[in-house]
């Protein structure tokens, strides 16, 4: 489709490039198509692979006229990086690259055992992500079903407020998303975390009628 229609330019999410499992990869898209190179931005940064949220760097491959014009806003903007940033974000990128596959593997486990306890929920499922360290949990078994103090759950957004209320959990409603009936949650907590939320939501779920 994209190729059909050249006047549409590609901005290319690449933060989770190494956050993937079971011997995935995630190639950019410029990569997998190289007829769309001249005109696709690929961004990343060391937010996610290197847990570096809040140092606030990140950095985009593109067309050189591109990268020109974002040069002159950013000047005239942010201006840079702080220099602590900058050396911090050096260090992780041209350092040992060992922990971000140490990492996956951690994560994969968090994953696996999420979705366990997910998929153990009344009215719930869930299907492991090949790469994120984030679940879609479709709660279409839900619907229709009553809490404790009578209310009807419509939808992802009522299951939200009601996992909020009932079980101290903050799950993001997928409506907010375009992806209803489903909720996301992060597996990126210890794992004694996720085994407690596991078992709120269990019980959260058999509480409803």
């Amino acid at each position: 489709m994209l190729i059909q229609h050249p006047d549409v330019w590609i901005l290319a999410d690449g933060l989770y490039e190494h956050i993937v499992f079971d011997g995935a990869v995630a190639p950019t898209l410029a990569a997998v198509e190289p007829r769309l190179k001249d005109r696709t931005l690929t961004i990343s940064g060391v937010a996610k692979a290197y847990a570096m949220m809040g140092w606030r760097v990140g950095y985009a491959a593109g067309p050189a006229a591109l990268i020109r014009e974002m040069i002159k806003i950013q000047s005239q903007t942010t201006s840079c990086a702080s220099s602590i940033s900058q050396a911090a974000a050096t260090a992780a990128l041209n350092g040992p690259q060992d922990l971000l596959r140490e990492r996956a593997a951690i994560l994969r486990g968090k994953r696996d055992r999420f979705v366990e306890l997910l998929n153990d929920c009344r009215g719930l499922s869930s299907t492991a992500p090949d790469g994120t360290f984030y679940l879609l949990v479709s709660c279409a078994g839900l619907t229709g079903t009553h809490t404790p103090d009578g209310r009807t759950i419509a939808g992802d957004r009522d299951v939200a407020a009601y996992l909020l209320e009932h079980a101290d959990l903050a799950v993001f409603s997928g409506e907010d998303c375009g992806v209803s009936p489903y909720f996301r949650v992060s597996f990126a907590n210890p794992l004694a975390i996720i085994e407690e939320s596991g078992q709120r939501l269990q019980r959260a779920c058999r509480a409803l009628r």
